[in-house]
């Protein structure tokens, strides 16, 4: 069967903020110009999960009257705690010792699920053809070498890869120039990487994994617009990592844990880490008594302006946290993203303005470094790098570098290894004890799975592909006691053996992955590739 193919001016793979953001400042530049954003969730807003803390900037840039037309950017904060926390106790900082950096005065507490959907709304109202449920899953590339387009999945494969009654080929979509909007670690950005050397002369991209549930929890510990951070327990002083706590509307709270996956010990698991840390006195009160409504997780690009790669290439570019516009040391990206599409679209805009087509969008990252994105994340490019040298040091250096330099330290402190070089042999580290759940206050993954809403079809091609069969326990089992059954937050990954336990093998179940693309990342032998699942495959959040 050949696949049939659309035209657009400009095609966006990916519907979340950047994605959206500029495909809509695209229709206010040209209402001419035909715009598709295709999205691999069931809807647009299905796949999105972050804190979320969300600084206004870009959004009133984009629609200075989105309070009109009912953005729900309902919450205002009003409170900034941070604390240090011990196994048994909290140490508060004074909000007069904050750096600017942890003060959110005038941002607002969200569901940026929410607010990607209110976003999806504006774009089809402005012209823009969404298609959700349908995956990118292949670049296609013009005679010259140029991004025309791209196509989406194959559906209703075997999981052999065997054509069923079901089948139907993928469709092309062609353009003049397509944006790459997939989020962190997307796996298209990463093969055009690959291919047009977008990483040469950068530092190489470091992540986290952000881990979060939503709940209700009782009227009298609701503090609508309180923002609670938290740094040290439970994670070792060496680790980088911390916690966050947000008070939205409807007595919900959004709490969650961000570890760094540049951690060292094999044995930790960033998911058990997160259900630990509920434990806290500081946390536990906020919590029990209420009821645990969603959960999901996803990974974080947190290398800022040292590993951003180069972002055009012909035909193309990279967006939001398909090329690491967040930053770390604000716990923010939604307001970078949405800056990012709308620099990409206004040098799409003009480029189409003079008849110019599959070449590079030279202005967009020209426009970017004058924009105050640009200096937001340049003030912002130490932070990561000194917390990395551990809790301590890293936050007296933080200090020194956000409050006496302002962020302008005449250094730039770099990114030395990406993340899936740090491990430890197992040899070298002492085993980490979890405690069981408790089923109340904290859950076992697979529970935790059932509420992402998490649904994959039956008999397709698993999407967490093995480059060599033979590494999970030849290499992973055998040098750092098989990682992935750690990192990974959804079950995805376990050794199973036979009666005695002979022969282990790695079993990977993939209906449970809810895409945080964490074994993409931190596989040690880099043997581990996520691909496009069929779409609408995936976590189904409802307002994370």
């Amino acid at each position: 069967m050949i696949r049939e193919s659309m035209e657009y001016d400009v095609v966006v793979v990916g519907g979340g903020p950047a994605g959206l953001a500029a495909a809509i400042r695209l229709k206010q530049l040209s209402p001419g110009v035909s715009v598709c954003v295709l999205e691999k969730g069931s809807e647009i807003g299905a796949h999105i999960l972050s804190g979320a803390v969300m600084d206004p900037r870009a959004i009133d840039e984009l629609f200075p009257d989105w309070k009109s037309k009912g953005a729900p950017l309902n919450v205002p904060v009003s409170e900034d705690r941070f604390l240090f926390l011990t196994a048994s106790g909290s140490l508060k900082t004074p909000n007069w010792l904050l750096p600017a950096c942890f003060q959110n005065h005038g941002n607002y507490v969200i569901s940026l699920g929410s607010v990607t959907r209110w976003l999806g709304q504006q774009a089809e109202a402005a012209g823009v053809e969404v298609f959700p449920g349908f995956a990118a899953a292949e670049v296609l590339y013009d005679e010259s070498g140029a991004v025309k387009g791209v196509a989406t999945g194959d559906m209703g494969l075997s999981r052999k890869g065997e054509k069923t009654d079901a089948y139907q080929p993928g469709m092309e979509l062609h353009a003049k120039y397509t944006f790459f909007a997939e989020g962190c670690r997307g796996n298209l950005g990463k093969l055009l990487e690959a291919k047009f050397d977008l990483r040469k002369g950068v530092d190489p991209q470091v992540y986290g994994i952000g881990l979060k549930e939503l709940w209700e929890v009782k009227p009298e510990q609701h503090r609508p617009g309180l923002v609670l951070h938290t740094a040290g327990w439970p994670l070792e002083r060496d680790t980088y990592g911390g916690s966050f706590l947000y008070h939205l509307e409807s007595n919900q709270v959004a709490v969650g844990f961000v570890v760094g996956l540049g951690y060292a010990n094999p044995y930790l698991s960033p998911y058990e880490e997160f259900q630990r840390y509920k434990t806290h006195p500081s946390i536990r009160g906020i919590l029990e008594g209420g009821k645990r409504i969603a959960y999901g997780a996803r990974a974080i690009a947190a290398g800022g302006l040292q590993s951003l790669p180069k972002t055009v290439f012909p035909g193309g570019c990279l967006i939001g946290d398909d090329a690491g516009y967040l930053n770390a040391s604000r716990i923010k990206g939604s307001h970078c993203a949405i800056k990012s599409g709308m620099l990409a679209a206004e040098a799409a805009a003009e480029a189409l303005g003079q008849g110019r087509s599959r070449d590079e969008l030279t202005a967009y990252p020209e426009t970017f470094r004058q924009s105050w994105l640009f200096d937001e994340l340049y003030r912002a490019r130490n932070f990561k790098p000194w917390m990395s040298r551990g809790l301590y040091t890293g936050t007296l250096m933080v200090g020194i570098d956000q409050v006496v330099f302002g962020g302008k330290a005449p250094w730039t402190l770099r990114h030395d290894h990406a993340d899936h070089e740090t491990l430890k042999r197992k040899a070298q580290v002492e085993p980490i004890a979890y405690p069981k759940p408790d089923g109340v206050l904290t859950f076992d993954r697979l529970t935790s799975v059932s509420f992402s809403a998490t649904n994959h079809g039956e008999d397709q091609p698993i999407h967490l592909t093995l480059k060599d069969a033979s590494v999970p326990v030849n290499v992973n089992l055998e040098r750092y006691d098989a990682p992935e059954q750690r990192y990974c937050p959804a079950g995805v990954y376990e050794i199973v053996r036979d009666e005695g336990g002979a022969n282990p093998r790695l079993q990977i179940n993939a209906q449970n992955c809810v895409h945080c693309k964490t074994c993409d990342i931190k596989d040690p032998t880099q043997n581990i590739v996520w691909v496009t699942p069929e779409g609408g495959g995936g976590p189904n959040y409802p307002n994370m």
